[in-house]
């Protein structure tokens, strides 16, 4: 039976356009394989190198590939090659190609495997989990080895494996997330996979191998089926548990420009230049690639088809995907509406330097209504609540900053235009970017900077314990309560910390490792952030997913400084509570706000939830007390 190495059995089920964009460099068949490279066709000579391990040893064979077409080069190799390893050679140095979908350890040889002899027991009937909306999606961030290294009991810590463990699958679903946002989980360069044994660490936003599961979170980096396969049990494991996959992808930059496979097979195509000749630096990495070139806009929208196809993945977080052209991202979220239009794609819209492109053409926050359904992540919510991200011992709303509320109504509302919303006391925007409030990530904190009890401790001098957990509860309040997509970072539950280090990209295990014992020790922490899931889960009126609809039900409320109030009203028949009012208090004294007259059942007040029908309390008239830095929840 025929097997593929790359992604042409990924083009069955799509269009026809699509599938004859397919470019395969290694198309295996037990009785030949056909190498075909995308290189300049003025190199001198094009080769390709068999070998019998993925490291060391020499070459069984080398063979020149002839230029078959304009910058198109191939060559057949008769024989039955699995299990080998190939290199292609322009006569820069050996690397796996850019397309390759297996390698060896550390990733510098390609291998040639049947994919289809990877795929575990019953993958065939693996289904992606439900969603009508990303509204309803509730996004867990997680690193593989923060997640478990630590963890009593964990059989594979640190490993793709982890998170198919009944004690992981267990922790996710009680805490009642849905889809989990993993961290970079290709082949990346920065930890040596013939030396596990000594603990290393990165977050992996150094790609090398963009196609290829990470070596070093399997139990074997040597053998390239291994990696392949208990990823697929990963996401095998948490599909079935009801919760989708989403991938983080860094098409923006590779690790180093001299050593990628870019540079190695096509110098100087992929990578963008400044007019002065100077390699552009918008990634902050040291390069930026340049995806309005027809091969790297190819390479990104098949790489992302052959993670849906192959690995089921769910959902893709594009990092510093406002490097990126407009373009390529608008035609990434067509190809993908082919597949599955539920599949949700969201990036950061920033870059993190200058962009040799047009700030006009590239797929930032601002240009965000030419980016329909694509989401982006909201900075004006986490630094409104928290502080900016430039300084961390800024506060902001949750420290008594003044002037944060219209920010964080804009994060209530979605980002989308709302009458509400004065703008020009939002920070960050000057105009609303979110067509739809399913384009805007609410987040309080994520991998990258210090986590939330970090940035607490930093911007408010001599904070207690208890006024800790309060305000961490409020933030996140404000975020499992907006009409945004709710996102946190692993660990927010059991009130996580690393030790106040701001970027713990490489930091070690002693600092970013995820503390199980604290799920006993603050069991009113993951209580908490349970109920507001559920809470969130159980009433559609915190996820209406619809500008018109966030414009006809959100009102916001007049309300003292530092607290915001609003109501979502007259939702009836769709939720089964006609009004619900909100009011976050910042403030360490208690606040009153004026609300519409009736009798209401709190459902959440001083860092407490109650969902069963009679809720905490009744309250009745046209004023509400709400309990100093907590939030106030209650309903009709």
């Amino acid at each position: 039976m025929r097997a593929l190495i790359l992604s042409g059995l990924l083009s069955l089920l799509l269009p026809q356009a699509a599938a004859a964009q397919t470019f395969n460099e290694v198309d295996y068949t037990p009785e030949k394989t056909t190498f075909t490279l995308f290189a300049p066709s003025d190199a001198p000579a094009v080769k390709v190198r068999l070998y019998a391990e993925g490291s060391g040893g020499r070459a069984l064979k080398t063979v020149r590939l002839k230029r078959t077409g304009n910058e198109r080069w191939t060559a057949d190799v008769k024989g039955d090659l699995r299990g080998k390893f190939y290199t292609f050679d322009i006569g820069r140095g050996e690397c796996p190609g850019v397309f390759a979908k297996a390698v060896g350890v550390n990733g510098r040889r390609g291998a040639i495997v049947d994919l289809k002899s990877t795929d575990p027991e019953g993958w065939e009937s693996d289904r992606r989990p439900v969603c009508k909306s990303p509204a309803d999606l509730v996004i867990y961030e997680l690193h593989h080895r923060d997640f478990s290294i630590a963890r009593p009991g964990a059989q594979h810590p640190g490993k793709f494996l982890a998170l198919s463990e009944p004690w992981a699958i267990d922790h996710l679903r009680s805490l009642g997330v849905n889809a989990v946002h993993i961290l970079p989980s290709y082949d990346y360069g920065s930890v040596d996979e013939t030396r596990l044994d000594t603990p290393q660490y990165n977050w992996g936003y150094d790609p090398v191998n963009y196609n290829v599961p990470e070596g070093s979170y399997s139990t074997d980096p040597a053998r390239p089926e291994v990696r392949i396969r208990e990823f697929k049990q990963m996401v095998q494991a948490l599909h079935r548990a009801g919760i989708r996959v989403i991938l983080d992808v860094v098409y923006n930059h590779t690790y180093d420009i001299e050593h990628s496979n870019f540079q190695l097979t096509y110098p100087d195509y992929f990578y963008r230049k400044t007019p002065q000749g100077a390699y552009s630096n918008g990634s902050g990495c040291g390069n930026e690639t340049a995806s309005e070139q027809p091969m790297m806009r190819r390479f990104m929208l098949e790489s992302v088809k052959h993670w849906i196809r192959e690995y089921h993945i769910d959902g893709f977080r594009f990092d510093l995907m406002g490097v990126h052209d407009i373009e390529t991202m608008r035609q990434i979220r067509a190809m993908v509406n082919e597949i599955d239009p539920t599949i949700y794609i969201y990036g950061e819209g920033w870059s993190a330097g200058q962009c040799a492109l047009p700030t006009a053409q590239l797929a930032v926050k601002a240009n965000t209504a030419q980016l329909d359904g694509i989401g982006a992540f909201s900075d004006e919510l986490r630094d409104a609540l928290r502080g900016p991200f430039s300084d961390d011992t800024k506060g902001g709303f949750l420290a008594g900053v003044a002037d944060c509320e219209e920010s964080i109504k804009f994060g209530i509302a979605g980002g989308i235009q709302h009458p509400q919303v004065n703008m020009t006391k939002v920070n960050y925007a000057a105009a609303p970017w979110a067509a739809e409030p399913t384009q805007l990530l609410s987040y309080v904190s994520c991998h990258d900077d210090m986590c939330l009890v970090d940035r607490l401790r930093a911007s408010i001098p001599g904070i207690t314990e208890e006024e800790l957990i309060r305000l961490d509860l409020l933030a996140q309040t404000a975020v499992f309560t907006s009409q945004g997509v709710p996102f946190i970072l692993s660990g927010e539950e059991l009130l996580r910390d690393k030790k106040g280090v701001h970027n713990s990209f490489e930091s070690p295990d002693s600092i970013n490792q995820l503390n199980w014992q604290n799920r006993q020790r603050y069991p009113q922490v993951f209580q908490y952030y349970s109920q507001l899931i559920r809470l969130r889960r159980q009433h559609p009126a915190f996820r209406l997913g619809d500008a018109g609809l966030v414009r006809k039900h959100l009102e916001f409320l007049d309300a003292p400084r530092q607290v915001v109030a609003y109501r979502l009203k007259n939702y009836a028949g769709r939720d089964a509570w006609r009004d619900i009012i909100v009011v976050l208090n910042a403030a360490r004294q208690p606040q009153t706000v004026t609300v519409p007259e009736g009798t209401y059942t709190v459902v959440c007040a001083n860092g407490v939830i109650d969902l069963r029908r009679h809720g905490l309390a009744t309250v009745a008239g046209t004023q509400v007390t709400v309990d100093p830095q907590s939030a106030l929840i209650i309903h009709n």
